[in-house]
């Protein structure tokens, strides 16, 4: 089996977010500071996303839960953002690190592209699955 393009970037791409999902369960006290407040039980909101980031990086690896998986993430990404300016905006440190403004800048350029990788795989697996 020879695997295509589409394929292996959605392999690669897929792979950070399995790992990243697995840690929020292996570490979830790491992550619980950036859970906004207002959502309350900061566990509960770092295992539901480490399951999502696991369940949607593996839909990214196989062909028949690929696109529903990348429209998936993307919108994931845009959520989980929340917790990417709470921290921000209110200064919290993760991992006992604070980071300053021209970071969380880049943080915010590096969801951006993450989003439109996962609309161009969902978008490329809609035309590749209408032309078979």
């Amino acid at each position: 089996m020879v695997l295509n393009r589409l394929q292996i970037v959605s392999i690669l791409f897929g792979i950070p977010f399995v790992w990243i999902g697995i840690l929020h369960f292996q570490d979830p006290a790491w992550f619980e500071p950036i859970v906004p407040e207002l959502l309350g039980y900061p566990r509960f909101w770092v295992y539901a996303s480490g399951l999502f980031e696991v369940g949607l990086g593996l839909g990214l690896m196989f062909a028949r839960t690929r696109q529903i998986s990348s429209y998936g993430i993307a919108l994931m990404l845009v959520v989980l953002y929340t917790a990417n300016f709470n921290m921000w905006i209110n200064d919290i440190a993760i991992g006992g690190s604070k980071f300053d403004s021209s970071w969380h800048i880049f943080r915010a350029i590096i969801q951006i592209l993450l989003i439109v990788v996962s609309l161009w795989i969902g978008n490329t697996s809609s035309k590749q699955s209408k032309s078979s």
